[in-house]
């Protein structure tokens, strides 16, 4: 317009010269002149930059089409950055003869108006890009006429893979799913909300959202709709929709000026308030200087928000005064709005394209290429396609901006590149920056930058205030505020009552459950870190099944069960198990004999009585070969046959408790001795070890092998204990059930003879508290075998299960509550040492070796002795007479005290020994100091000879052999 106005303005001036040439007046004439001159350079100046034109005529011009919605803020933010890049680029590149010229539409918030404008770049101006449309239809446009499609869009439902001609220039909202994953994950949060716009932009983020969350074991517990159409009205009776449930996380997706009515309901609803988390994404925490600062000052303190990181450089920050001195010349008339990341993204793609555009080095722009000549075509099919979007987009799609204003701008494969979340409180008007997300690293307070690469520095957020102005992080769920309550479901009919018992009482009809786990639950409820009002409703139980499964809590209408449930694969289908509290495991009781200790005779009980035989004939046999060796050499051995008789009983018996004290001669006596006393040791030692046993411990009913035996089994009625046994191939007939801990006493103390049983096999909680009961008569014998014991049956989409789980670990670590219930239920009357061990007689098996060494040693003496017997005396059996009296002749001989003088006179040396003994025996008399070592006594020396003796002097005294031996030195021949 202003352009074809100067042109028909021209003769007008020419008109104007003409009649000032007529004047005669010199100075007017160069008045006009200078006039003419003045309004030429104006028209240049005006309509140059406006045609894209300058005084380089050979300049090539490149075509840019711009499609953004100037309604909206973002609109003009990103209006204004894209003329700067331009300005930018031409200033850097003012040596090349390619110049980018803008051609902005506005889309109008509508799709249709958005296609409108593409079809009229493409068609009539025939752009050679285009950036800002968000639908897929124009990005098929681009397509089919080859030109590249720069978009912000966020929404991830738009596939680069599936559009050749298709860059984003923005991040997907799927890219932040992780980062909030990270977030719900390390504040321990199992369920959360999802809110989020009824649009193709809301609707994009929850299958990856959802996807992200699942990863770290977080459910999307409910996802809440709103059309951006929706009423105040609407908002809020979904909000008071979503406040009856359980979940107090919400993670909030949806546009600014939708967002900013939702919270403005969720403070009128309460749900701004302490106990509720509130997580909003990158669109709308990138863009919340657009929301009213009223509203985010009444209604959403507290709230957690993630964005894309931008470094704060100088390049930033002097381009951000730039921009707000252009934004006021294009938008004199709005104030309040400031850059943010989409106009620097914006700033970025037109700078790439710039890149791409001299990277290609194109001479001249050609025109489109159409196919089709027909006439009487449509729009669409007009518009040709263009040769160069094809160089421009394998230029652009992989391209990386060194110093891009928003950071790391990279596009590979037609995609901007993730770069690292910024997570932020919104505290008072503003944020407040708590931390990072990275994809390595995930969370972290601090960020360092080396070169591209993030690095967290450390692994927590940091301090954070809450919705509600709490430092308390917000345990993610609540009974709700309508006042519902835990309802807990109790068994009437329970295995034991000592675990659970439910009476009602008859003045208040109140339900009344008592029990170790009721106990235990609500010690856990009371441990817990915040509270929980909770109400018993009592159930009945069905009977057991002989099946795996027993999936009888199938359907549960309960939001727990407590009671003695264990813990199986059937049920976990079902329910949702929080860590088994008991001890667990599968095991037998057996009652203890009869108490034997006060039995006149227990101390023969320590061994049997083939040992006690035994034991006894080697005693005997032992002082007989004793008697054997020493009754010839020995004096202590001579005498009447009563008195050698007596001395074999004697001495062998007394070395029982090494109680004797005759002496030995014989080294063949002293080899026999020092054998049997080892054996008699470590029988003395057996046996009183064995003695103390039977004294202290408790003597158990035999129990091994119950099925061979064909003993009854008692176990728990109603208890999956019946199908384990089944496995253990017990004869059902076998088997008999008892429902109280008294019956389980009553039964084993009849017997499996008198209608009782021989073993009770049950689950330890419940063998626990008999034993405690009834320690003295029974005791738990065999194997464990492992079972995943007793637990609180949660319905599966509860809450309470991480938490509750962690208190009972924390109580098990201490260990009080098991003693203390089991003491209170148990009843017991005095405490009771537990013992699993037997204290049976001993058998002659276990000695056989030893009596084997003692015979051996025995009878290999006596055959010694006896062979040099019959070589000393020769003589009688070479001798005629007969075999009767030779066998006499040698028993008189055997019987007969051997002379030792007579065998010793003729030894060399003896009479030199004895002529020593009396010249020191004179001497002494004179002198006694010859001899000071010498006791004052008299002294004997007894000489022997013959194999076998010794001198006296050198005796054997196994109980004694300090003692001193008072001798008188004597001279024998």
């Amino acid at each position: 317009m202003v352009y074809l106005h100067k042109q028909n303005s021209l003769p007008t001036h020419r008109l104007l010269t003409t009649r000032v040439f007529q004047m005669k007046n010199p100075r007017r004439h160069f008045l006009i002149l200078f006039i003419q001159l003045v309004s030429i350079i104006s028209f240049c100046h005006y309509v140059m930059p406006i045609r894209g034109e300058n005084n380089n005529t050979s300049a090539v011009k490149v075509d840019l089409g711009i499609i953004l919605d100037m309604e909206t803020d973002v609109g003009k933010v990103m209006h204004t950055c894209i003329l700067l890049a331009i300005e930018d680029y031409h200033a850097a590149a003012s040596h090349t003869a390619t110049r980018i010229v803008p051609h902005l539409r506005d889309s109008e918030k509508d799709d249709v108006e958005e296609a409108s404008a593409a079809i009229y770049l493409l068609k009539d101006v025939q752009v050679q890009a285009i950036f800002g449309p968000q639908t897929d239809f124009v990005i098929d446009l681009g397509n089919r006429a080859k030109v590249p499609i720069i978009s912000p869009a966020t929404n991830p439902l738009l596939s680069v893979k599936e559009n050749p001609f298709f860059i984003r220039g923005a991040l997907p909202s799927s890219s932040q799913t992780k980062a909030i994953a990270a977030i719900v994950k390390n504040y321990g949060w199992r369920q959360v909300v999802i809110i989020h716009e009824d649009s193709s932009y809301g609707t994009g983020i929850v299958p990856h959202l959802t996807d992200a969350l699942l990863e770290n074991n977080t459910l999307v517990s409910y996802r809440s709709v709103i059309s951006p159409s929706a009423n105040d009205d609407q908002i809020l009776k979904e909000l008071y929709n979503l406040n009856t449930k359980q979940t107090r996380v919400f993670i909030v997706h949806l546009q600014p000026y939708l967002a900013s009515r939702l919270f403005l309901k969720a403070k009128e609803a309460g749900m701004m308030s302490t106990g509720y988390a509130w997580i909003i994404t990158d669109v709308l925490t990138s863009l919340l200087d657009s929301v009213d600062p009223s509203v985010i000052e009444s209604s959403m303190q507290g709230v957690l928000g993630i964005k894309p990181y931008v470094p704060s450089t100088t390049e930033l920050k002097n381009f951000t005064k730039r921009w707000r001195k252009r934004f006021r010349q294009v938008y004199p008339d709005i104030d309040g709005v400031e850059l943010n990341v989409f106009g620097l993204w914006a700033y970025d793609s037109i700078t790439s394209l710039a890149e791409a555009v001299a990277k290609v080095g194109i001479t001249a722009i050609p025109k489109f290429k159409r196919e089709d000549t027909r006439k009487n075509l449509t729009d669409i099919d007009a518009l040709g396609t263009s040769e160069l979007g094809s160089l421009l987009i394998h230029s652009m799609q992989n391209i990386t901006l060194k110093a891009g204003l928003s950071g790391d701008f990279r596009i590979a494969d037609g995609e901007l590149q993730p770069s690292p979340y910024q997570i932020v409180n919104i505290i008072g008007t503003g944020q407040r920056s708590v931390g990072f997300w990275t994809e390595k690293d995930s969370i972290s307070y601090k960020l360092k930058m080396n070169g591209k690469i993030a690095k967290t520095d450390n692994k927590q957020l940091g301090p954070i205030i809450w919705p509600g102005e709490s430092t308390i992080v917000p345990k993610g769920w609540d009974m709700s505020t309508s006042g519902k309550r835990l309802r807990v479901g109790v068994s009437v009919n329970g295995k034991l009552d000592e675990f659970i018992k439910v009476e009602r009482d008859s003045k208040t009809q109140a339900i009344v459950a008592t029990g170790l786990c009721l106990d235990f639950f609500k010690e856990i409820i009371e441990s817990l870190p915040y509270a929980v009002s909770y109400v018993f409703i009592p159930f009945t139980m069905p009977d057991s099944r002989t099946s795996p499964d027993y999936d009888h809590l199938d359907n549960m209408e309960y939001d727990v069960v407590v009671g003695d449930v264990t813990i199986l694969a059937g049920q976990s289908k079902y329910v949702n198990f929080a860590l088994p509290f008991p001890e667990s495991g599968i095991s037998t009781v057996v009652p203890v004999k009869d108490d034997e200790r006060k039995n006149i005779w227990i101390f023969l009980k320590p061994l049997k009585s083939e040992l006690w035989i035994t034991t006894g004939a080697f005693f005997v046999f032992i002082g007989f070969v004793v008697w054997v060796l020493e009754h010839r050499v020995n004096k202590e051995f001579r005498g009447p046959k009563h008195k050698q008789v007596g001395m074999m009983f004697w001495f062998s018996f007394s070395t029982l408790v090494f109680a004797h004290r005759e002496r030995v001669t014989s080294n063949l006596t002293r080899f026999v001795l020092i054998v049997w006393v080892f054996v008699v040791l470590v029988l003395t030692s057996s046996y009183t070890a064995s003695l103390s046993s039977m004294l202290t411990v408790q003597q158990l009913q035999p129990a091994n092998d119950l099925i061979n035996n064909g003993g009854y089994v008692g176990y728990l009625k109603g208890s999956f204990v019946e199908y384990f046994l089944m496995r253990m191939q017990f004869d059902r007939s076998k088997l008999r059930s008892y429902s109280t801990l008294e019956e389980y006493n009553d039964a084993l103390l009849r017997g499996s003879k008198n209608g009782g049983v021989s073993a009770i096999i049950d689950e330890l909680p419940n063998l626990t508290l008999f034993l405690n009961k009834y320690c003295r008569k029974y005791i738990m014998v065999g194997q464990t075998y492992k079972t995943d014991g007793f637990g609180l049956a949660f319905s599966e989409a509860s809450p309470l299960v991480p938490d509750v789980s962690r208190a009972v670990l924390k109580m098990k670590e201490g260990g009080q509550f098991a003693k203390r219930g089991i003491q209170k239920y148990s009843s017991n009357e005095t405490d009771c040492s537990q013992s699993n061990g037997t204290s049976d007689s001993l058998t002659l098996d276990s000695f056989r070796g030893l009596f084997l060494i003692a015979g051996v040693s025995a009878g290999t003496a006596l055959l010694i002795f006896f062979l040099i017997f019959l070589y000393q005396n020769r003589e009688i059996l070479a001798t005629d007479d007969s075999i009767r009296k030779k066998i006499s002749a040698i028993a008189k001989v055997f019987d007969e005290e051997k002379d030792i003088s007579n065998s010793k006179s003729g030894k060399p040396g003896c009479n030199e020994e004895s002529q020593t003994a009396t010249v020191l025996l004179a001497a002494s008399e004179t002198s006694p100091e010859i001899l000071p070592n010498l006791p004052s006594q008299s002294l004997e020396i007894r000489i022997s000879d013959g194999l076998g003796e010794s001198p006296a002097h050198e005796g054997f005294s196994a109980t004694e052999p300090a003692t001193l031996v008072h001798e008188t030195i004597t001279e024998t021949f």
